[in-house]
């Protein structure tokens, strides 16, 4: 079934839509709250989280890409759960390197609202993305956006884990470099 099959299930409250989702889009979804998370019953249930609000969301939102909206709702889902386990001691991982890896090239969390209108900085980033060469953009994303560990985007991109540690390590400089030239406070 394509995606807007399944949008279609969800504007016509049918609960086939979830079980369309979930069959072709549940171990896109899982391997993104694993990643995040590294528990399975947590990322489990931050899969069925995202399920129900794709199915708040939809309608009245009609998204262009589904599995780009339906990433984004796992991946928000995913952070709040890391960061609620973190807070009650029980987090851990590699989510917390991944976040600090870029702490540097974005504002505090407490300013960005204050600094930043954050479709504004979505937009700068994506711009930002696009001077990248095909392998460093996949490199970034698999990291920052699927979580996704140095090991495993170096088996990916047939990298050693050396070459994309130090590849992430200069595109994080660029990053802050770029923002900081577009007028973004860090």
């Amino acid at each position: 079934m394509d995606d807007s099959q399944i949008i279609e299930l969800y504007w016509d409250r049918s609960e086939d839509a979830i079980a369309q989702t979930d069959q072709k889009y549940g171990g896109y979804c899982r391997r993104i709250s694993l990643n995040i998370l590294h528990n399975q019953q947590d990322a489990e249930e931050c899969v069925s989280d995202a399920y129900l609000g794709v199915w708040n969301a939809i309608p009245p939102q009609r998204p262009a890409v589904f599995s780009a909206f339906l990433g984004k709702i796992t991946r928000n889902i995913s952070l709040h759960r890391w960061q609620k386990n973190r807070a009650a001691k029980r987090g851990g991982g590699e989510t917390g390197v991944l976040l600090s890896e870029l702490e540097d090239c974005l504002p505090a969390s407490g300013s960005l609202e204050e600094t930043v209108d954050v479709r504004a900085l979505g937009e700068l980033l994506n711009r930002f993305l696009d001077l990248l060469t095909r392998e460093q953009r996949t490199v970034f994303v698999r990291r920052y956006w699927f979580a996704d560990p140095i090991e495993e985007i170096a088996i990916r991109t047939g990298m050693s884990a050396s070459k994309v540690t130090s590849m992430l390590f200069r595109l994080r400089k660029k990053l802050r470099a770029y923002l900081t030239k577009e007028g973004i406070p860090l």
